[in-house]
């Protein structure tokens, strides 16, 4: 399974997202993944607090600045339909070449269990994405949960 944040989706918001700002003002909104499946499992990650990390290719924010993460700031990731699932804090922020992204990195994103079966992972999701290459730059995102969405009245 890949692990990826579905960049830059941080500004589609629902009705129920916009709601969230009076909690979370600033917060962008995103999905993880890039199919339906995949985005939940993902989720699930982080809701087992397996999930404390996550990429996503350099290039695809340089059309949005805006969907960068920043360090403090709450962000809203959403379900698939674009629902609030989680809101979490962007706690450190690193540009990184997908070949010297480390182990210790690499688990972080709580997929895999080696830095090997990251790679494996994140070079198909980048060729399905845009396109890979071993030197291209990441934006690497360490965060924390702050808020499990499930279930709450909106």
């Amino acid at each position: 399974m890949t692990d990826h944040r579905d960049s830059p989706e941080r500004n589609a918001m629902t009705d129920d997202t916009e709601d969230l700002q009076d909690t979370y003002p600033g917060a962008g909104t995103f999905r993880f993944g890039d199919t339906p499946e995949l985005c939940q499992y993902l989720i699930g990650l982080v809701r087992q607090r397996k999930k404390t990390a996550t990429c996503g290719a350099a290039a695809d924010f340089a059309d949005d600045p805006d969907s960068m993460p920043v360090v403090g700031r709450c962000d809203i990731a959403a379900n698939w339909d674009g629902t609030p699932a989680l809101v979490i804090r962007t706690t450190k922020v690193q540009q990184i070449r997908f070949c010297d992204v480390t182990e210790e990195m690499a688990l972080a994103e709580g997929a895999n269990d080696s830095l090997l079966g990251w790679r494996k992972d994140h070079k198909a999701y980048f060729k399905r994405n845009g396109g890979f290459d071993p030197e291209m730059m990441l934006v690497f995102e360490h965060f924390t949960l702050v808020e499990d969405l499930a279930g709450r009245e909106l």
